[in-house]
């Protein structure tokens, strides 16, 4: 019986030796086709085989656990965010924050993050918490490390960029409240003093620390490099790396996460955006480094799909990147040609 290999299913049984178009023999006749044995099919171009039909039992779990690796980073995340509140509950007060504490936070969180290469894992159980505020500069200064190591910058240096990254909102303690948590759309005056943010945190964090590099970044995560940001509209030459490299933290997480006026977006759906916005907005160097480091990640991950289906990523479409192939309990979905199916949420 021939079937196109989107039709397959694990279990059917090859009838004849396949092979791709350069006569490479793929896989040999009575092979038991696996999930992995129809993704080899996919990489080799072959649309149709011969195979004895199989109807599959397979189970999909409703829920998984973060493995053992990603559950002993919760700890100092959990850390990290109490921490962060309470620095900035500091700054609320007294308009200034201990600088000792905020290393005492982040050196053991980024000893811990020197060994985790599943970064979405740690990004999925960061998206447990409800408190934006605090958790988003726990994730910015996260990421900020991550892509600052991806660019190649020395320990030193990217520990210095998710320092800077996680204390990119501390301004925010300046801000009002009843603005802050505004649900509705801002008037345009309440609007001018959110961006007011970035100087205040500048000003809070360089009288707290002396640390300049890090204000700057407070100053600069809003600019853009075609010129579009705020408080000055700096343009590309003038902004520093690691406020490029938090800009594009700050925005990924902002993104990715619930808050009082936007529901968190799915996040390779996100993925896609900021790729959109490396042409101008967003810097491209970093913006590339976290897509491509993130993309490999979501390999293996459960999703729910706009169709109500749920499967694991398989594949990366090599066509559409943020389009994967699928594999539900009793088909393959191709993303990159069925358009009108979204991934609607990622899971483990």
């Amino acid at each position: 019986m021939k079937v196109h290999i989107m039709d397959l299913s694990p279990g059917d049984r090859l009838e004849s030796d396949v092979f791709n178009q350069f006569g490479v023999l793929v896989l040999q006749q009575e092979k038991e086709l696996t999930s992995d044995a129809i993704v080899k099919l996919m990489q080799h171009g072959i649309d149709y085989v011969d195979v004895v039909p199989f109807t599959p039992q397979v189970q999909i779990p409703v829920a998984q656990s973060f493995s053992e690796s990603v559950q002993k980073v919760k700890p100092y995340f959990d850390n990290a965010v109490d921490g962060f509140e309470s620095i900035f509950l500091e700054a609320l007060t007294t308009g200034a924050f201990e600088d000792k504490q905020v290393d005492e936070l982040l050196e053991p969180m980024v000893e811990q993050l020197v060994v985790q290469k599943d970064v979405v894992s740690l990004l999925l159980m960061l998206n447990d918490s409800d408190n934006y505020t605090y958790n988003h500069s726990m994730q910015v200064g996260m990421l900020s490390y991550y892509i600052a190591s991806w660019l190649g910058y020395p320990k030193e240096e990217a520990y210095a960029a998710g320092k800077a990254g996680y204390l990119i909102d501390i301004g925010k303690s300046k801000i009002p409240q009843d603005i802050l948590h505004k649900p509705g759309k801002l008037t345009p005056e309440e609007f001018d003093e959110v961006k007011r943010h970035t100087t205040y945190g500048h000003d809070i964090i360089l009288k707290s620390t002396g640390d300049e590099l890090s204000a700057l970044v407070a100053l600069q995560h809003h600019e853009r490099d075609d010129g579009s940001g705020y408080p000055k509209g700096l343009t590309e030459k003038e902004i520093h790396p690691f406020a490029k490299i938090a800009a594009v933290a700050d925005v990924y997480s902002a993104m990715t996460s619930n808050r009082v006026y936007q529901s968190k977006q799915e996040l390779l759906s996100v993925l896609r955006e900021l790729n959109s916005l490396s042409f101008g907005k967003l810097s491209p160097e970093p913006t590339q480094a976290l897509i491509n480091h993130l993309l490999p990640n979501f390999i293996g991950k459960r999703v729910l799909l706009s169709s109500g289906e749920v499967g694991s990523i398989v594949m990366t479409n090599q066509s559409d990147f943020f389009r994967p192939l699928v594999q539900t309990d009793s088909r393959f979905v191709d993303l990159s040609k069925e358009r009108d199916t979204a991934i609607a949420e990622v899971y483990l």
